[in-house]
Parts: C-alpha cells; sequence; structure tokens
C-alpha cells in the first residue's frame, strides 16, 4: 500500500460498563472437556467501543438498559451512553452507530444517537425479525423492544443494512462473522498500530478464538469456527483482535489519561494474556 492510498488512522476506545458476577468458567465453552470449562469463577464484563479521529466519531454498539439487564442478572455498572461525556462526546455528534448484532446488551440505546446512521448486516434484521422468533430458545438473546427500534429506524430511513463486507468511512469497515448469530459482524479499524478487530461475541473472551474453544450460544457451530479464521485474517495479529467480554480488555490496555474509565485499544497492551484458570494458579501465559 502506497502512501497515497495509506488509509487515516483512528483511536479506538473500550468503555466497561457492565459485569455478571456468579459467573463459573464452564459457562463460557461449549464443550465441557476442555481444559478451560472448570467450577473456577469467571468474570464476564460487557463493553461499548468509541471509535474517532478529528474528522468523525463513530460507536460500535449501545450495551444494556439497567433494567434489562437486572432482570436477566446482569448489573450496569455505568451507563453506556452516558460515559460518552468523558470524551467529551454528545450523542449529536455521533456520525454513524455500528450494530455489530441485535442480542439484548448490544442495542439498548439504537435510538441514542439522532444524527447517526446505523449499520446492521441484513440477514441480522431477518432473522430477529423473523420465523425463528416464534421459538422461545432462539429469541431469547433478543429483546423485542430493541428489534421494534430497529424497524423504526429503517421506516425513517436511518439504518443501513449491509449484504457482506462494507467501508463504513476510510480506515473503517465490518465483515460479516457469522455463528454467533446468523448476521454478526466484526469492526476492522486502521489504527497507529496497524489493523485492529473489534470482534464483539464473534470470539467473547480471547480464550474462544485462540483455543478454537466456541462460546455456548450460537446459530450455526461450524459457521462459528470459520469466523475465527476470518476474524484472524482481518487483524495484525491476536493482541489485534478485541473479544466482547473478556475482563482482560480492561486490563491489558492503558487508560485514557483524561477519561480513565475508557481503556485505548489503538495502543499496544501493557500485560500478557492470562489464560482462564492461570490468574487463579500462579501460571504464566
Amino acid at each position: 500500500m502506497t502512501a497515497s492510498t495509506t488509509p487515516p488512522t483512528y483511536e479506538v476506545l473500550a468503555f466497561r460498563f457492565g459485569r455478571q458476577t456468579g459467573r463459573l468458567a464452564r459457562e463460557n465453552f461449549l464443550f465441557a472437556d476442555d481444559p478451560c470449562a472448570t467450577d473456577a469463577p469467571a468474570a464476564f464484563d460487557f463493553y461499548i467501543w468509541v471509535v474517532r479521529n478529528a474528522d468523525r466519531v463513530i460507536v460500535v454498539d449501545t450495551g444494556f438498559r439497567a433494567e434489562t439487564g437486572a432482570a436477566r442478572g446482569r448489573e450496569q455498572l455505568h451507563h453506556p451512553i452516558e460515559a460518552l461525556a468523558d470524551l467529551g462526546i454528545s450523542p449529536a455528534q455521533v456520525s454513524d452507530l455500528v450494530v455489530t448484532h441485535m442480542h439484548w446488551d448490544h442495542t439498548g440505546h439504537l435510538d441514542a444517537f439522532p444524527g447517526a446512521r446505523v449499520h446492521l448486516q441484513e440477514a441480522e434484521l431477518a432473522f430477529c425479525a423473523g420465523r425463528a422468533m416464534r421459538h422461545a430458545a432462539p429469541r431469547r438473546p433478543f429483546e423485542a423492544d430493541d428489534v421494534g427500534t430497529a424497524i423504526r429506524l429503517l421506516f425513517e430511513e436511518r439504518l443501513q443494512l449491509h449484504q457482506g463486507p462494507a467501508e463504513i468511512a476510510p480506515g473503517i469497515e465490518v465483515h460479516p462473522a457469522t455463528g454467533h448469530t446468523p448476521g454478526l459482524q466484526v469492526v476492522r479499524v486502521h489504527t497507529q498500530r496497524g489493523w485492529v478487530v473489534l470482534a464483539s461475541d464473534s470470539s467473547h473472551l480471547w480464550a474462544n478464538i485462540r483455543r478454537r474453544a466456541p462460546f455456548p450460544i450460537l446459530d450455526h457451530l461450524a459457521s462459528m469456527v470459520d469466523t475465527y479464521e476470518t476474524v484472524e485474517s482481518l487483524a495484525d495479529g491476536a493482541d489485534h483482535i478485541i473479544p466482547g467480554h473478556d475482563p482482560q480488555v480492561g486490563t491489558r490496555f492503558p487508560a485514557l489519561e483524561s477519561a480513565p474509565r475508557w481503556v485505548r485499544l489503538h495502543e499496544p497492551p501493557i500485560a500478557a494474556y492470562v489464560e482462564p484458570g492461570e490468574e487463579l494458579t500462579g501460571g504464566t501465559p
């Protein structure tokens, strides 16, 4: 790539707004014989992400509403949209909202950004508003109100539905990463350290993708495992892949000095990756 075609670089920031306590490690892996699938306590965190430079501000996912989280046994530590004020960002400044998928913990505030284009894979909307929702099991990770908000945005001509990879802006791309849901998309961002991929729930934890050990909530197992290869091909290294719920995201990357509740994913990690259980046994990564 020549200098004239090098895409712009962005800051990529993560904010931990929620958590689930009382979870066991075995709840994070599909197969009980995986060495990580133990009865050890396993923290589980919830994030939103901001991608920004001097020209634009893009938000990735919107977190969950406090009452929805409480009903599902999760705790909202901070309001995910109000936390943008830490960065000096008002919702009206957000040009684009990328929705990785329509599960309840990612879509609680879809209508929070009055001027934003909202980006979603068409397959995801078709699934969560389609015949599969007749059944309790596949609709369990969705909230009808959130799906209704997405449809209202469609009627308002603010919902941009993608059919495959797309460029949101120079240096910011979305790519289908199916398996967890039929229309999940990951976000690829050009940063000062190379291409970073916000993997969202294509890999809830680093252990899922690094061990090829799928998370138990999925739509299609083979697609989920294929997606690990897709995500790796889009990122400039294992530490350039940012999982959707791993507590290590908040500890492995440096905090933003002016807003220490946010961490800087566009900079190299400051701590090594730790396999699940090693923090309890004292093992080395």
